[in-house]
């Protein structure tokens, strides 16, 4: 039998854990990023399930609360800048804040180092906690565009956008 997460064989008894709110067959050195919900005493024959399609990890809480949160929001540009300072003027430290708000401190760096961005949940939490606004109304036009001239008589095609691409960096041979 092998580990569900580092796909090593798992010598001795193998471990059902919740790793990030999925149940788990895990090696021991494994089992100590989730939480253990029973040890298997022998090996059950697997009988093949239908593959599941693949789900992004969420980010909000284990606990479901129920928040509602307009969809018409989106996060500011300086969101990870923004946090950071007002933990820090709150003085709470990544645990303390994780605590707080009943997140994983894990995220809570990468949330901070803009490696990962909250989704609007999340994001409200962390609003409330730190006192901040991080949510703003959906602009219509995020970044102004380039505008690419098209003539009205046909459609843009390949060889007009290749074109617009050169001038734009000049021409170049090649």
């Amino acid at each position: 039998m092998r580990c569900e997460v580092c796909g090593r064989k798992i010598f001795g008894k193998p471990l059902r854990a919740i790793i990030e709110g999925a149940k788990l067959t895990v090696c021991n050195e494994c089992s100590k990023h989730g939480t253990i919900i029973w040890e298997e005493t022998k090996p059950k024959a697997v009988t093949p399930k239908p593959k599941a399609t693949l789900q992004p990890l969420r980010t909000q809480s284990k606990k479901t609360t129920e928040t509602t949160v307009d969809a018409g929001l989106e996060l500011t540009e300086n969101f990870d800048s923004k946090i950071r300072q007002a933990r820090e003027k709150l003085g709470l430290s990544h645990e303390e804040l994780g605590k707080k708000i009943n997140e994983k401190v894990s995220v809570l760096r990468k949330i901070e180092t803009g490696k990962i961005k909250p989704d609007n949940v999340l994001a409200t939490k962390l609003e409330h906690a730190l006192k901040v606004k991080l949510l703003i109304p959906a602009s219509e036009e995020k970044a102004p565009q380039t505008k690419i001239p098209k003539p009205s008589t046909r459609e843009l095609t390949l060889g007009d956008l290749i074109q617009l691409n050169k001038k734009r960096h000049g021409e170049r041979g090649g």
